[in-house]
């Protein structure tokens, strides 16, 4: 009995370590600084605090300290409160919501020649954490330095370019198998002209296992996301109908991100699940440089399960698809232009029966040719507690500008295609981050002249600096979406629908249309607790709709969804967020089929790029 009273008095005392911890740092307050006119948080040093503010920071880090020194007397507590929080100081590091311009930051030694370049990696966890920490460093394997050397973008004897450095940041951070890393430029104090690099990593912890169940049918799924500390990535699904028991399948995925420092990606997937297999492979390089090349060649021929909106019919296709792209992208000025050309080649050898000119032309076998010209900037800034809540993001501010133009041989008509995007974001003083694009395109007919499929889409996206309140830190989200098409055919693709990206939270069906408004609204509250070293975070979101096949958006059904969760993510393992939510939503005729309860898991983050990507036609779903 002594025993269980002991545990819960650790439990109560740790529960009050929360609300200690909650005030246990020092005040800050949003400052307006750089010549950018962006905004920034600064620490307020303990002298500057008034007499009643210090003496109450004194009598919360000695009930901080002596809980601290309690907890060391028992292996329990210890384990408990080594697992359970983190220190004041961590606590420090990541709580600012400063914009920090990271083209600045190597300003002052642009033209600089580049010297020695020094490789300092780090484990996933802290060598003195808990046993469970200690336990995973020891298993797990470190990147080798010549696979973070492959990833760079300059070398010894190159000058210093502070776009290529921040570029190069952002690269190293993308990767699933780095959790975090900096680049130091450490002038030589013996040449005036020289510097030297150091660049500190530290590693994810990139074994996860995941699982999906759905209708009786599961899967189970093993990855490593840096096979042997190479930065390959391995995933090994099975999967099983757990009310039949019977076997559907395994799916085996493969990724290099760098062959032999080429910067090329190699990736495929191969396997069954169920009904559905897959054969997929390809080699793709993107723009990294201002002036640089992109190439692509991928293959995929496929056999899966196809929902036609239209008809809330399920349809079985099996499809090859080849596509080949290259660009080329030059310094102008401060911008950058560009063109690119891509070739794709397309086949059914299964599909519905009553595919014809009309009808289903997403599912056409077809050859296209399209060409993309335009013009891009990019400047990196980064800021941190917008998604990955513990370490530093990087996030482009710029724009894009392009126009596509092409050719399409289908296998009932030819078509001419003409298309453009426009799109330009970035951090605004007092504001936040905003951003928005446009994207507008149609196919020809060749024989009639007659515009047809087209799509307008547009989208406007913001979030607010990161406020404070004490030891609470939040930020306001906010994105509005609109997507119409024109003279659509019938069939496949030629209807749209309330989807993942472009959709309601918690709503299950939200019917079919030619016209969609989404606004969606989420205020993200930042807690400083971190179980097991997982940062917590708790949301609220509302959530309006409307859809229908009006060309007035307004005249459509209206939608709405509001609800809450709370999200949990380790910036040190390759898992990605936990996210458990809690929901209604609304339709025309009241209460809607909703998703009241859900527990997914994020596996990717939003990115915010202005690079180019392959010439494609602009998507209606």
């Amino acid at each position: 009995m002594k025993v269980f009273q002991r545990i819960g008095g650790w439990i109560c005392a740790a529960l009050m370590l929360c609300s200690i911890q909650s005030h246990a740092q020092t005040t800050e307050k949003p400052v307006t600084a750089s010549p950018e006119g962006f905004s920034a948080v600064v620490t307020t040093p303990l002298d500057s605090l008034d007499s009643l503010q210090r003496q109450r920071h004194e009598r919360i880090e000695r009930g901080y300290d002596s809980l601290r020194v309690k907890s060391d007397r028992r292996w329990f507590s210890r384990t408990l409160y080594k697992a359970l929080f983190r220190s004041v100081v961590a606590a420090d590091e990541h709580a600012r919501g400063e914009v920090r311009d990271e083209n600045a930051l190597t300003t002052p030694y642009a033209g600089y020649r580049i010297g020695e370049i020094r490789i300092v990696r780090h484990n996933p966890f802290d060598p003195n954490g808990n046993w469970f920490e200690r336990a995973a460093n020891n298993t797990h394997t470190l990147t080798r330095e010549r696979i973070i050397r492959r990833d760079l973008l300059f070398k010894t004897g190159d000058r210093l370019d502070p776009q290529i450095i921040a570029r190069n940041k952002q690269l190293l951070q993308s990767r699933p198998y780095i959790a975090d890393v900096t680049i130091e430029v450490v002038p030589d104090p013996d040449d005036a002209g020289l510097v030297h690099m150091l660049i500190v990593t530290r590693d994810s912890w990139t074994i996860d296992v995941d699982g999906r169940l759905s209708g009786g049918e599961g899967s189970l799924g093993l990855s490593e996301a840096n096979l042997f500390g190479r930065g390959h990535e391995l995933r090994i699904e099975t999967n099983l109908d757990v009310q039949e028991f019977d076997y559907g399948g395994n799916v085996i995925e493969y990724k290099i991100p760098n062959l032999w420092g080429s910067f090329y990606q190699f990736a495929s997937a191969v396997g069954r699940r169920f009904d559905d297999s897959f054969l997929e492979f390809g080699v793709t390089k993107e723009f990294l440089r201002p002036k640089d090349y992109e190439l692509g060649v991928t293959y995929a021929g496929n056999r899966f399960d196809h929902t036609i909106l239209a008809s809330d019919t399920t349809v079985k296709v099996k499809s090859r698809d080849f596509n080949l792209w290259t660009g080329y992208s030059h310094p102008i000025g401060k911008t950058n232009g560009f063109i690119a050309a891509r070739y794709n080649y397309r086949r059914f050898t299964t599909r519905p029966e009553d595919t014809d000119v009309r009808t289903h032309p997403d599912l056409h076998c077809r050859n296209v040719a399209l060409v993309s010209l335009g013009l891009y900037h990019e400047h990196f800034y980064s800021s941190d507690m917008i998604y990955s809540y513990g370490t530093r993001e990087y996030l482009a501010s710029g724009y894009k500008s392009d126009l596509t133009f092409g050719y399409q041989w289908g296998e009932f008509s030819d078509d001419y295609y003409l298309g453009t995007s426009q799109m330009v974001g970035g951090f605004i003083d007092g504001v936040g981050f905003l951003k928005g694009g446009l994207e507008l395109g149609s196919f020809i007919d060749t024989k009639s002249g007659h515009w047809h499929r087209t799509t307008l889409s547009g989208m406007v996206g913001w979030f607010s600096n990161l406020w404070h309140k004490r030891r609470t830190h939040y930020r306001q989200f906010a994105s509005l979406g609109y997507t119409q098409g024109w003279n659509r055919f019938m069939g496949s693709s030629e209807v749209v629908e309330f989807t993942k990206e472009h959709g309601l939270n918690v709503l299950e069906d939200g019917g079919i249309g030619l016209t969609r408004l989404v606004l969606n609204t989420e205020t993200i509250f930042f807690t400083p607790y971190e179980p097991l070293g997982f940062r917590t975070v708790i949301f609220g979101f509302v959530d309006a709709g409307l859809l229908g096949m009006h060309a007035n958006v307004f005249r459509n059904d209206a939608y709405a969804a509001i609800g809450c969760g709370v999200r949990f993510r380790n910036e040190r393992l390759v898992i990605g967020t936990i996210q458990i939510r809690l929901g209604v939503a609304f339709g025309p005729g009241g209460l809607a089929e909703s998703k009241y309860f859900r527990l997914t898991r994020e596996s990717s983050l939003p990115g915010y790029r202005f690079n180019p990507e392959r010439p494609d036609f602009v998507s209606f779903r």
